[in-house]
Order: structure tokens, then sequence, then C-alpha cells
């Protein structure tokens, strides 16, 4: 699904304005953007909720030339799905 995909079903759904979706949509991203930032996890009941994982250092090999180098850590942003959208996802994979 694509953002002009998801605008329009939320419109559709809600009964509002698309200009009014994208900005509830703005601000939803920048609240959870702010968030993650100060470090801070975002919950979604029964979705998931986003952190930030500190990637630790590790050695990489450039496969061209055989050289190693290392890579720094660094902070990145994840989502850990709910218990409950796993058990659907794997829900619909069994019946595939």
């Amino acid at each position: 699904m694509k953002n002009k995909e998801l605008i329009s079903e939320l419109s559709d759904r809600l009964g509002m304005k698309s200009q009014e979706v994208t900005d509830m949509l703005d601000s939803f991203c920048s609240i959870v953007g702010t968030h993650l930032i100060e470090n801070d996890i975002v919950s979604l009941p029964d979705f998931g909720h986003f952190e930030v994982k500190k990637k630790s250092d590790r050695i990489s090999v450039n496969p061209s030339n055989g050289k190693r180098y290392l890579v720094p850590p660094k902070l990145v942003a994840v989502f850990k799905p709910a218990t409950i959208l796993k058990a659907k996802l794997k829900e619909m994979a069994d019946n595939e």
C-alpha cells in the first residue's frame, strides 16, 4: 500500500477530507519521530511498538577487494509487532 492509497482509505473510513488525513499522518509521524529521538518507546495497542536499538560495531568485508572495515556503532529505529498481529499474520500464512 502506498501513501496515497493509505490516505484515500483512511479518508473514506473516517469521513474526512484527504488534506485532513494527510495532516493527521504528518503529525503522527512527527510525534513518533520526536519520541524516538528522545529514546522513548512508542506503543500502539494490538499493533506493536517502535523503539530505538543500538547496533554494535562490527567488521565488514568488501567482497570486491577483500579488505576489512570497521563499521561504527549506530542507532536504528525498529518495529516489533504485537503478539496479536503476529498471530494474525501466522494464521494468514497457514491458510495459504
